[in-house]
């Protein structure tokens, strides 16, 4: 079967490709697929111990099985903890201060960095979709008021959030990982509220920094979709009269490769070259890239 084998930093450097296709027995695993380039590539026999590996998009390991199609990184180090790198997530149960959104601006960035992306998520007074089992308490009409024989009346009021943290705390950083993995990023943070946020108040707070702008706004746009179909991070809406729980059953992975692509593939359609495309946004400026995608819907 044939995969797609994709190079970073040293690796990419020593071998002289970023990503290439490589054909694998049936069957194979991330360990097997390591050994057979091994004794394709010698010189990255020295990584054995320090190399990590994502399988379309996730951080994998060894003994995971490969199919047709998958897309295989090679992880080396990190610089963890140096100005190359920077990750920050909490849970807070008091409100964002005033200014945090600059103080992050300058966290998140440094100089190699031509772009950085805030998204803010705030509470608005119009009502979500109901968790299931909740619609008795909240009939809404086609624009998400309130209507119907006991239904709440009203606008919300307050949002209440309810997180179980440590496996919130440990998902959100899985989806910090999978963002680095697809798009490149390296300097994220996460900040998520927890217990009552009032109208127009913040609950949720990402920065990305990249070089380029189309993988900080693709990060960013993955770690909330992420965040909100994955976190163990509960919502309920509070009105006058009532209260309402939020939500649907959550997602226990990330989408499919094939629903959010990395940064490299975004506009790639059926039959467009992937080795040119391997390259879209490396080789080309933002503007190009943006314009790529845009021709791909």
């Amino acid at each position: 079967m044939r995969i797609r084998v994709r190079l970073f930093a040293v690796q990419r450097q020593q071998l002289g490709w970023r990503d290439r296709s490589v054909d694998v027995p049936d069957a194979a695993t991330i360990g097997d697929a390591w050994r057979a380039l091994v004794v394709q590539y010698p010189v990255l026999a020295p990584a054995a111990e320090s190399i990590r590996f994502a399988r379309n998009g996730a951080y994998a390991d060894v003994a995971d099985p490969l199919a047709e199609g998958d897309e295989l990184a090679l992880i080396p180090p990190v610089a963890g903890g140096s100005p190359e790198s920077y990750r920050r997530i909490e849970l807070w149960s008091e409100p964002f201060p005033d200014g945090i959104e600059s103080q992050l601006r300058h966290e998140v960035s440094s100089t190699a960095d031509g772009a950085v992306v805030i998204f803010l998520g705030q509470t608005r007074e119009s009502a979500g979709t109901p968790a299931p089992g909740q619609d008795a308490a909240a009939a809404l009409d086609g624009h998400g008021a309130l209507v119907g024989p006991g239904a709440l009346v009203g606008p919300v009021l307050e949002l209440v959030y309810e997180a179980f943290e440590p496996m919130a705390q440990d998902i959100l950083g899985t989806i910090a990982d999978e963002a680095e993995v697809r798009f490149g990023v390296r300097r994220v943070a996460i900040l998520h509220r927890t217990g009552g946020v009032p109208l127009e108040a913040a609950s949720v707070l990402i920065a990305v920094a990249s070089e380029h702008r189309a993988a900080a706004f693709g990060a960013a746009r993955y770690i909330i979709d992420e965040l909100k179909a994955r976190a163990p991070i509960w919502k309920q809406e509070r009105f006058a009269d009532g209260t309402v729980w939020i939500g649907q059953p959550p997602r226990s992975g990330p989408k499919a490769e094939t629903d959010v692509l990395p940064v490299h593939d975004m506009g790639v359609r059926p039959g467009v070259d992937l080795d040119r495309a391997a390259h879209l946004a490396t080789d080309l400026e933002d503007d190009e890239v943006l314009r790529k995608m845009a021709e791909g819907r």
